[in-house]
């Protein structure tokens, strides 16, 4: 099997700098005002919860339920680790949004043509050699980046060290992903999702074993309607005439 990179994220030596918050902004070209949520120019946050500071990212799942979701492959898996998007292949459909269990995924509602934005592990950095901004810009090593066998195992020796909880955070949860908390505090006191063990595809294939095959002929159609609805949307464009998205409440929480 082939070894892909992961991140540790430790809590108890985070200090709320928010240097990863800035490094992320200046790498992806975001304005570089702090903001308090995970946005589409904020791909990383810290939130403070009793005291301590954790970051928000996306978790790169080893199997994501938003790469699942996607009806035309704009998200993926890479062999390297991080979940990548394609812009130019998303259709707007925003069923990744809805399928994340950890509500990472943010979309573009003010931009006439709107894209979904979310941490893709600096993909491309590390395919030259670099890791992260995010871990290098950390002054006290809280986040740090290697291969996922051996960050899991430098995990486990900080725990097992004492003064952390027995647990690693994305170790389990949904099959397993590629960025990994520890921490001195219960991660249910610290505003973590408690998503389930077994991956979300999995739960997705389940749900979806009885349904007829002719409504699965759908999908089929979609290869002639993305045409048909990239083609529109440039003309809309194009004439000053593009309606801009809102978000429902659902996507506004």
């Amino acid at each position: 099997m082939e070894r892909t990179k992961a991140i540790l994220v430790d809590i108890t030596k985070c200090i709320g700098c928010r240097s990863c918050e800035q490094a992320c902004k200046q790498v992806h070209g975001f304005p570089m005002e702090t903001e308090a949520k995970l946005s589409p120019t904020a791909l990383t946050v810290i939130e403070e919860h009793d005291g301590k500071f954790v970051r928000k990212m996306c978790m790169h799942c080893q199997e994501p339920a938003c790469a699942s979701a996607c009806l035309v492959g704009a998200l993926k898996k890479t062999s390297a680790g991080p979940v990548t998007y394609d812009a130019g292949k998303c259709i707007g459909c925003r069923y990744c949004l809805v399928a994340c269990p950890f509500s990472v995924p943010r979309y573009e509602w003010s931009k006439l043509v709107p894209y979904v934005k979310k941490c893709d592990m600096c993909a491309a950095r590390q395919a030259n050699g670099q890791p992260p901004a995010c871990v290098e810009a950390c002054p006290t090593g809280a986040s740090t980046v290697g291969w996922r066998d051996e960050i899991l195992e430098e995990a486990q020796r900080r725990i097992m060290a004492g003064g952390y909880v027995k647990r690693i955070y994305g170790s389990e949860e949904v099959g397993g992903t590629s960025v990994f908390f520890i921490s001195d505090v219960p991660f249910e006191q610290l505003g973590f999702a408690a998503p389930p063990q077994q991956p979300m595809p999995v739960l997705t294939a389940n749900a979806l074993g009885d349904v007829p095959t002719v409504v699965l002929v759908g999908g089929g159609l979609l290869s002639g309607l993305y045409w048909i609805t990239q083609r529109r949307q440039s003309v809309a464009l194009a004439e000053g005439k593009i309606a801009v998205p809102r978000p429902t409440d659902k996507e506004r929480s």
